[in-house]
């Protein structure tokens, strides 16, 4: 055979070696042994690398919204635990102000509903709200569909991901699910210590845990640390007079109720709350302790024999943020499979 044959082959050789090391390397989605079952269809959307990565690029792109400047990674950023650092509520194209804090995305595989109040039951459909929202991304999604067409990288991508060049609506959201399917934190101090790996707890932190669990655990449950409930927590209503809930069901019974949010990460993703009024974890547990609100709807665990809030002294108080910061999983915010590249 001739020696340029020889060398024509050894490249083809090389490359699929480098093929299959990228594929090998690739981890597909996998549920930490002390989780349950995902709530999202993967039958629908099986996870592939190609999906991935087409997810992710999608995740980072700007052409999302409609002057090009404003990603989902704008607001969802890796080293805040996938929220907006530093923000009370999100900031949108032309520094435009939302109404709510951005949640982390985060172990999205097990939620049931989305966004603070739940309009949205389905993962795949979730991206919509966001790219169309007039004070987020405020484009249409024919409009993202032509740019990405005319693009030149995202047909060959979608090509790859999905065996043609089409893209269309349902290829676009499958992609960006199975990126957002993959952001999932389970290593923890707390993973570890409910592992049995041989890391302990701090005295501070064990007697935390305890009052959490005694405390806090019915609504904030392990391990996703959310029980995916609706609650009004008695902050009092926003300076926006947002109703929470009710929105989306109209019903009164829901003004002012608001998802019970993951605890995980916690020292990465505030401010807090839905419309991030408190800065640190300290004034999150003094509301809780002193501060809570006889208001409308408000959760009967935070009103018992009439008494407001959970009585909790400063210690105590303190005993359980060491408790919440166990919940903080570095790896997972400096991950580069998940980074922007």
């Amino acid at each position: 055979m001739h020696v340029k044959h020889w060398i024509v082959i050894a490249a083809l050789i090389s490359l699929c070696a480098c093929s299959r090391k990228v594929m090998d390397a690739f981890a597909s989605f996998e549920r930490p042994a002390h989780f349950p079952e995902p709530a999202y269809r993967f039958s629908t959307n099986e996870i592939t690398a190609e999906k991935f990565e087409l997810g992710k690029k999608l995740f980072y792109e700007t052409k999302l919204s409609r002057d090009n400047t404003i990603s989902c990674g704008t607001c969802h950023i890796q080293t805040a635990g996938f929220t907006h650092h530093g923000h009370d509520v999100s900031h949108g194209i032309e520094d435009r102000l939302g109404k709510r804090n951005s949640p982390s995305v985060s172990n999205m595989a097990w939620s049931k509903s989305f966004f603070w109040d739940g309009g949205v039951t389905d993962l795949d459909l979730q991206p919509i709200v966001p790219i169309t929202n007039p004070v987020e991304m405020d484009e249409t999604i024919p409009n993202v569909l032509q740019k990405l067409r005319a693009h030149p990288d995202y047909p060959k991508l979608f090509k790859r991901a999905f065996g043609s060049e089409e893209i269309n609506t349902e290829r676009l959201m499958k992609a960006l699910s199975q990126f957002m399917v993959m952001l999932v934190s389970a290593d923890s101090k707390y993973d570890r210590v409910i592992h049995k790996t041989g890391e302990q707890f701090s005295p501070e932190e064990q007697q935390g845990f305890q009052l959490f669990q005694q405390h806090c655990g019915s609504c904030h449950k392990e391990p996703l640390f959310t029980d995916e409930s609706f609650r009004n927590n008695g902050i009092g209503i926003g300076y926006n007079g947002d109703e929470g809930r009710a929105t989306v069901t109209l019903n009164e019974a829901d003004k002012y109720k608001f998802k019970v949010p993951s605890l995980r990460n916690l020292s990465y993703t505030g401010p807090y709350m839905h419309d991030g009024r408190f800065l640190t974890l300290e004034a999150v547990l003094e509301h809780y302790a002193k501060r809570v609100k006889d208001v409308q709807n408000l959760d009967p665990a935070l009103k018992q024999s009439g008494v407001l809030g959970i009585p909790l002294t400063a210690a105590e108080q303190s005993n359980i943020i060491a408790f919440l910061k166990t919940l903080n999983d570095p790896k997972f915010i400096s991950n580069k499979k998940f980074a922007e590249q």
